[in-house]
């Protein structure tokens, strides 16, 4: 089954429309600085913050940030850590835009017990070095909350750093190295490996797979290796297993070195930049394997690097694009009115984020980490514009997490790839 627009929420999330579970309180909401017009309301379950907690798990002695503990009625300083410069800019400015959407929409409804909420950008240019930095500053200038980091490697520095001040992150990293460093709503690898592994053998039929991957960040190691080892297990000959260094201006030579062991699939464990210049090479070069690019890639900059044409030529593992979620026509309206551009791929998990987070805030009575964690270990089933999210409280992971090929069209936009739906067969798209 794929979720198309015109297609019905399915059945499991009609119920959500207009409601939430647990809900005593709601708030309905809508946008941000630098808005073009105001923006659409939004509806369904995309609308509704649970501000009422769903257990009673809620007591103990906490640590709180230096900014929570000051109380009053000035701003509640929530930080967004992200790559907001250097070459996955595109990615950070998203991120930062669905938080400030969805701390407006919260702000226009009185905020978090009657507090406005700010966004506080943090700038780590996805590099562990910079971002300690940045970090450092922001918590010594006051945070109430955090959303981010986006980078596992930068995170596996920056993530510590909030923890010891007492916030509770709700960060957007997917390597396994950063469980329960806070909570996240997206896949991590152990969840996309699989999907990615299974599409690549049932889907497209591969036999042999040579795999290019990025050394210098904890997602795309582990990933490759754990991809690696999915693939050897169901009997797939992995022909390349083949380190490349980001930054560079082509892959040329990789690609070729990859292709002239006959894979049947080159997949590029990469983030988009160069997961961009490697499906552009294999188009030049017209080779013949199979491109797919890997969840690292799944940002409209993918497209945006590789050429429409070359985009279209390689699939990516990812996630649903912002108007695929079952509320999601009402959140690209929303974002695109506000800031007159279409929503990035992280846009909607950082405006779930901010409103998950919120969501606790109000139901604890503010920002006790202790508090916090204990209403986040009982999440279940929350609604959000990615879906219905329930947290793991072993490891502060969206269990279970949407992961799916995505296709590119003439367009220039990412839709969930039909013809792997059909082959792989998934129970489900959206968590049920």
């Amino acid at each position: 089954m794929v979720l198309a627009d015109s297609q019905p929420a399915p059945q499991h999330l009609s119920k959500w429309k207009g409601r939430a579970r647990c809900v005593e309180r709601t708030v309905l909401v809508r946008y941000v600085p630098h808005m073009t017009q105001r923006p659409l309301a939004l509806a369904g379950a995309l609308l509704v913050l649970t501000l009422a907690a769903c257990s009673t798990a809620s007591s103990g002695t906490a640590i709180s940030s230096p900014a929570a503990s000051s109380g009053g009625s000035g701003p509640i300083r929530i930080g967004v850590e992200g790559p907001l410069s250097g070459d996955q800019s595109v990615t950070g400015v998203g991120m930062v835009n669905g938080a400030q959407l969805a701390a407006t929409d919260l702000n226009a409804k009185g905020g978090i017990n009657g507090r406005p909420i700010e966004i506080v950008p943090i700038d780590d240019a996805a590099d562990a070095t910079i971002g300690v930095a940045a970090v450092t500053a922001a918590i010594a200038a006051g945070l109430d909350g955090v959303v981010g980091p986006y980078n596992s490697g930068v995170g596996i520095e920056t993530l510590p750093l909030y923890l010891k001040a007492g916030l509770v992150p709700i960060r957007l990293t997917s390597n396994s190295s950063t469980n329960s460093m806070g909570y996240t709503l997206q896949p991590m690898d152990y969840q996309i490996a699989p999907v990615a592994a299974k599409g690549l053998t049932t889907w497209l039929g591969a036999k042999k797979v040579a795999i290019l991957y990025d050394t210098t960040q904890n997602y795309t190691t582990d990933l490759a290796e754990s991809l690696k080892t999915e693939l050897e297990a169901a009997g797939v000959v992995v022909s390349a297993f083949t380190p490349i260094e980001p930054g560079q201006k082509n892959y040329d030579a990789q690609v070729k070195t990859a292709a002239a062991t006959s894979p049947d699939v080159i997949y590029a464990a990469t983030y988009f930049p160069e997961g961009g210049l490697i499906a552009k090479a294999m188009l030049n070069q017209k080779v013949t394997a199979k491109c797919v690019a890997d969840f690292a890639s799944a940002d409209p900059g993918f497209i945006t690097t590789a050429g429409n044409a070359a985009a279209m030529n390689c699939p990516v593992v990812g996630v649903p694009s912002p108007g695929e979620f079952p509320e999601g026509k009402a959140f690209v309206d929303a974002y695109t009115a506000a800031f007159g551009t279409a929503p990035g791929t992280w846009s909607p998990y950082t405006y779930d984020s901010v409103g998950i987070l919120a969501a606790a805030a109000a139901a604890t009575g503010g920002f006790d980490a202790t508090k916090l964690t204990a209403f986040l270990n009982e999440v279940k089933d929350w609604p959000g514009a990615t879906g219905l999210v329930t947290l793991d409280s072993a490891t502060g992971n969206r269990d279970p997490a949407t992961v799916v090929f995505l296709d590119v069209d003439e367009a220039g936009e990412f839709h969930v790839d039909e013809a792997w739906a059909s082959a792989a067969k998934p129970l489900w798209l959206f968590p049920s």
